[in-house]
Order: structure tokens, then sequence, then C-alpha cells
């Protein structure tokens, strides 16, 4: 490789650790990933969300360079991952959503073997280990067979191996499923303490709470980018259509009323959706049917407490984004 090249790939990897161009991936006549361009900039944490199907994991395995493209490229810190894979790897972390860990070795052996495998040893894995472990809050749990360590202690230690070796780059992939919310919010602040030292985080997750945290996303659908911002400016843009949170003392009711009224075209009600007690629902304009939908459900016998236009919320976004992606400029 020439020294102008070297030098290339070193600015690359110090601004966008991340680089997606062009990315086509095709199994047979299905298109998984369909064209996607996106970069990730240097300590960023990059949400990238959709349905299940949408692209996502291929993505990731991409990337990672466990999958050939069809056409295009990715580049993690500068590399091919396609043809520079195994230099790419010995700088990169991955979790998988699936438990990858030895239930039958203790949690300490867990990061020892995992340590060993990106060549850690001696003095230097000593070290590593202990920090693992007080990173992951598990001092006093080392011995611990990782079979009975909780979930929220098991995908502590699991990032715990994935960076091991000192990762500039991690890859999540739903990290925390099926993890109870406090495990949750502990494991995002491990992530956030992994950017303050420099690290670049790409997170999948269906938890949009956990998506809003970060810092900016990439909404995917049927393979297709279809929006990326911050998640606050993901808000003002990409919303088709307006929010009207309805408050009822039977919202059951009031659901099935409305997603009648949808069904048969009586009115453009573009999402119906429980949110807690309220029901949220998506019209071309909030002023022109507020009335329309209180006179609807009040003729049903629904006691209409109250309908406000309200600012989207991130799934308001997501659901409005990928339900069309062909129609959503980026």
């Amino acid at each position: 490789m020439s020294n102008a090249r070297i030098r290339q790939q070193a600015a690359l990897d110090t601004e966008h650790p991340i680089v997606v161009q062009a990315l086509t991936k095709k199994f047979g006549d299905f298109v998984a990933v369909d064209n996607v361009s996106f970069n990730v900039q240097a300590g960023e944490v990059f949400g990238w969300l959709g349905p299940n199907g949408a692209g996502k994991t291929t993505t990731i395995r991409i990337l990672l360079g466990l999958l050939h493209p069809t056409s295009g490229s990715t580049h993690v810190l500068g590399l091919n991952s396609a043809t520079q894979t195994k230099a790419m790897h010995a700088a990169v972390g991955y979790m998988s959503q699936l438990f990858t860990l030895y239930n039958d070795l203790t949690a300490a052996e867990n990061i020892r073997f995992y340590g060993k495998v990106y060549g850690l040893s001696g003095r230097e894995l000593r070290t590593r280990q202990s920090e693992i472990l007080q990173m992951a809050g598990l001092e006093g749990r080392q011995n611990v067979l990782t079979s009975n360590l909780s979930g929220g202690w098991k995908q502590r230690l699991a990032l715990g191996c994935a960076i091991v070796h000192r990762p500039k780059v991690v890859f999540l992939d739903e990290p925390t499923a099926g993890v109870d919310p406090i495990s949750r919010r502990d494991f995002w602040t491990l992530i956030y303490d992994m950017t303050k030292e420099g690290v670049t985080v790409l997170v999948t997750t269906h938890y949009m709470d956990e998506a809003e945290l970060c810092q900016r996303i990439g909404f995917i659908s049927q393979g297709r980018l279809v929006a990326i911002d911050t998640p606050g400016r993901l808000k003002l843009t990409q919303m088709r259509g307006d929010v009207l949170e309805i408050t009822t003392s039977n919202p059951d009711a009031a659901m099935r009323t409305l997603q009648a009224a949808r069904q048969r075209d009586q009115m453009p009600l573009d999402e119906v959706a429980l949110y807690g007690a309220q029901i949220h629902v998506v019209v071309p304009s909030a002023q022109s049917y507020r009335e329309s939908i209180r006179t609807l459900l009040t003729a049903v016998g629904v006691d209409v407490r109250a309908i406000e236009w309200i600012a989207p919320t991130l799934e308001d976004v997501f659901i409005s984004s990928v339900k069309a992606p062909g129609d959503q400029p980026l």
C-alpha cells in the first residue's frame, strides 16, 4: 500500500470510522440491502433502526466482513471490510443479539478466554480482566458461573468480552433485548463511558427510549435508508401528518372504533396506536380532524376527555418513516 493511500486511510479513520457507500446485498432475487450510504462520525453513538427483516443485521455482518456485498463497499477504520477483514477485526468489537459467552465458565474465565482469542496474555491480560470486571460492576462475581448470572449481568459481561482488546469501533446488535429497564439504563451508561474514550458505537435496538439516547439515527426499511439525522431533527422533518393524543375512559372501545373507521376509509387515519393510557392518531391535519374524531367516538358512547395536538414521539416518526420508504427523500 502506498504512503499516500495510508495517509488517506488514516484521515478517514479519524473523521469517519464507519463508511458505507452504495451498499447493496442480494440473496438470489431478494434485495436485503438496497443502495445504502451513510457515515458514522468518530466517537458517535449511531442508532441503526428498522423493522424485523429490514436489513439491519445484514448491514452489520457486511461491515464486519462476515458477508460480502453484491455491490458497493463498506470501510471500518479506513479498512475495506471485504478485503482487509483480518486487520479490521483486530480493532473492532461485536456483540450479537444472541448470547455467545460460555455458560460453563466463570465471568473471569470468559474474559480470559476472549482476551487470549484477541492475542492478550500475561500482565496485559490480567490488567484488562481487572478493568473489565470493574467496568461491568462484576467485582466479587468474577468466580460465579456465567449461567448463574442474571440477564443484566450477562449483558455487561458480554460487552466486556467484546471490548477486551480495546477496539476503536464497537457494533452492538440488539444488545439489551429481553433485559429489564434498569439493566438497560445501566448498559447505556457503559456505552457512553466507552465513547468518552473515543470509541465509536453502532447499535441496533427496538426500544425507542434507547434510540433517543443515540446522537444520530438511521431508519432502514425494506433494505432502504429512509431517514438519517439526530432524534430531535427527525421529529421536526420526517413526520408525515400531525399526531393527536386522545384521552378516554374506554381506550379499548375507542381503538376499535378508530380502527374500524380506518379500515372503511371513513377517515384518513394514517396510524392508530395505544401509548400507555392514551391513543395516538396520525391525521393529515390536526385542526381539520380533531372535532371529527371527537364526534365519531362520542356517537358510539366513548367518553372523550381530551384530544390534544402533540409533538410526535420518535416512535411516531419511526412508524411514519418506515411505512412508505419510497416517498421519503433523504
